[in-house]
């Protein structure tokens, strides 16, 4: 994710932000089954780990978590945690391959550009490990467009999102969808999908 204007948004926001995950992560099912789904010691990628909520409740779990995200301020607050290992990266630094046990790509890949997905998806699949297990999180519609803060959204379909998957060999396993307020304080719908190498 390259959209200067998303960056700043998060990186002025960082604080407000790692409340708001705080309270998500503590309850998330999501979250819970997918740690659920991976053996003790696992190596996991929070991509776009924000301030690492999720990372530090997976290092809890006993998982090995790399955790990345592209603005600097969130990566102070996520390299707090202990057991997890803070890269200041973004989409564009994915490569390895047969790496990480699972992925959990938790709304963040819904910030770039529809035209990049198809590549980063692919290189998520080809770092993932056979059979291991993706989480992708994003918030369901059609379009792209900024929110009333100034993040940059790209929409996708139930449809859109599983045959993207598919394109890139993960096989879908389980779907959650609803609502639910964000950042911005508008509560949107969303899509969450699990699914394995």
């Amino acid at each position: 994710m390259n959209d200067d204007e998303t960056l700043r948004v998060y990186g002025s926001k960082a604080q407000e932000y790692d409340a708001l995950t705080g309270k998500f992560n503590q309850t998330d099912p999501r979250l819970g089954a997918f740690m659920a789904s991976l053996p003790q010691g696992a190596h996991v990628l929070d991509l776009g780990c924000g301030p690492g909520t999720s990372a530090a409740a997976m290092a809890r779990h006993g998982l090995r978590v790399t955790a990345l995200d592209p603005v600097p301020e969130m990566i102070a607050l996520a390299s707090r945690h202990p057991g997890v290992d803070t890269r200041l990266a973004g989409f564009d630094d994915i490569e390895g391959t047969d790496i990480y046990d699972g992925i959990w790509a938790n709304f963040s890949l819904l910030h770039a550009a529809r035209s990049d997905m198809p590549r980063y998806l692919a290189a998520l699949a080809q770092a993932l490990k056979p059979a291991g297990r993706f989480h992708i999180g994003m918030k369901t519609g059609t379009g792209s467009k900024r929110d009333a803060i100034g993040r940059f959204y790209t929409y996708y379909t139930d449809a859109e999102l599983t045959g993207l998957l598919e394109d890139v060999g993960l096989t879908i396993t389980a779907r959650v969808t609803g609502r639910e307020k964000g950042l911005d304080g508008v509560e949107a719908p969303y899509i969450c999908l699990a699914a394995h190498g």
